[in-house]
């Protein structure tokens, strides 16, 4: 077994980054597979939180570096998937406490018990950014359909571009149809247009995204979600599977458009 690890990042803070990876987790583990998530955003956690996990936590990822634990010792298993673990964040230390060098060394540690590594980087392209995609096979980028947030995510991809890590695929969250037929916000062809990179998912605005966030249990426990089933599938594309995209919006032109730019004619 090798992992394949996996960073989600953004440009932008406030995207829904630490959701996305929190819900692709559970919908990884539900699907069978061993994961481990990894919160990179060293200083300011959340991903404990969102998992419902933040009761739990005894020794985080600087306390593996600095040799205070075994890394077996800070991982938490979640309380419904026993393939599923978080390594959380330190809470009261600065990205500084942890180097790429630091990171790959972990995840190469990780890859022989896991199908899956997925790490939350911290918002921006400084150095935490820099730790979390020291080791990715493969790079998300998380958007919203606004103009501050795919200029931000424009600038993700370039460097990760700079840095050889190939070309990142998209998820486009929070997406308001009816906002994008009453020119109200920018569609998803408009995203993709402007970004020229893979389109992974589309996650629909769903007021249970952020009950769920605030209960500990990610919507895509949930199977009535719109949103929780778009995390499934993207999940599911992570797996290699081929799944269509959801008609979020049923305008046949606009659709086949999309179809088009993910790469799926």
């Amino acid at each position: 077994m090798t992992a394949q690890v996996v960073t989600i990042s953004s440009g932008k803070g406030g995207v829904g980054k630490t959701t996305a990876v929190a819900n692709l987790a559970v919908a990884l583990a539900a699907d069978g597979r061993k994961v481990v998530c990894i919160d990179g955003d060293i200083g300011l956690r959340n991903l404990d939180v969102v998992m419902g996990l933040e009761n739990r936590i005894v020794y985080d990822i600087v306390d593996v570096i600095e040799g205070r634990c075994k890394l077996r010792q800070a991982m938490i298993r979640d309380k419904h998937y026993p393939e599923l673990y978080l390594i959380p964040a330190a809470q009261t230390r600065d990205k500084n406490a942890v180097s790429p060098s630091d990171m790959t060394r972990i995840c190469n540690e990780l890859r022989v018990d896991f199908d899956f590594v997925l790490i939350d980087s911290p918002a921006g392209i400084e150095r935490g950014f820099r730790n979390a995609i020291a080791a990715a096979d493969r790079v998300l980028v998380v958007t919203n359909p606004e103009v501050s947030a795919v200029r931000d995510a424009d600038r993700v991809v370039g460097i990760l571009e700079a840095e050889e890590k190939g070309t990142p695929s998209l998820i486009i969250n929070r997406l308001n149809p009816a906002l994008v037929k009453h020119n109200e916000m920018l569609s998803a062809e408009d995203v993709l247009d402007l970004l020229g990179i893979q389109l992974i998912g589309i996650v629909p605005e769903d007021e249970a995204v952020i009950v769920g966030s605030n209960r500990g249990m990610p919507v895509v426990t949930e199977n009535r979600s719109r949103a929780g089933q778009a995390f499934r599938n993207i999940a599911k594309r992570l797996q290699g599977q081929t799944v269509p995209f959801m008609d979020l919006v049923p305008q046949g032109g606009l659709w086949q458009s999309l179809q088009r730019l993910a790469g799926r004619k």
